[in-house]
């Protein structure tokens, strides 16, 4: 059986996917395949960020910001997207979910401490759909 890929998109590929990316990864280990990208990503992931993910013993500090490819579109089961419009392309027979979250852009721990907890969640909603023995 083949593994699920899941690939998380926003625009900066700083907060929302990184989270969301790095939470799949933690829950989910080696049973799904995980990326992230963002249309026009930012220079480094948001600091609050890595923070809150610190919080839970998830480290960010190697990940950076990465730019959205057809590829990775390509070569994923499942597209979520976090409010980056248009900018991701759409292909026949992939899973496109829009999962509406604030952006952590410019906040600090304390107000992305409930978007991570959000996430979370439904990063773990998603493992136990995609992965149902997980």
């Amino acid at each position: 059986m083949s593994v699920p890929s899941v690939l998380f998109v926003c625009v900066h590929n700083a907060g929302r996917s990184q989270m969301a990316a790095a939470l799949l990864r933690h829950h989910g280990g080696d049973a799904v395949e995980v990326r992230s990208a963002g249309s026009a990503p930012a220079a480094e992931i948001n600091p609050a960020v890595r923070e809150v993910m610190g919080e839970l013993g998830i480290d960010l500090s190697a990940e950076t910001p990465k730019i959205l490819t057809v590829e990775a579109v390509e070569a994923s089961d499942v597209v979520i997207t976090m409010g980056c419009g248009d900018a991701c392309p759409v292909f026949p027979g992939k899973r496109y979910l829009d999962w509406e979250l604030a952006d952590p852009a410019g906040r600090g721990a304390a107000d992305v401490r409930p978007i991570r907890d959000d996430i979370d969640a439904r990063v773990r909603a998603l493992l136990a759909e995609l992965v149902p023995t997980a």
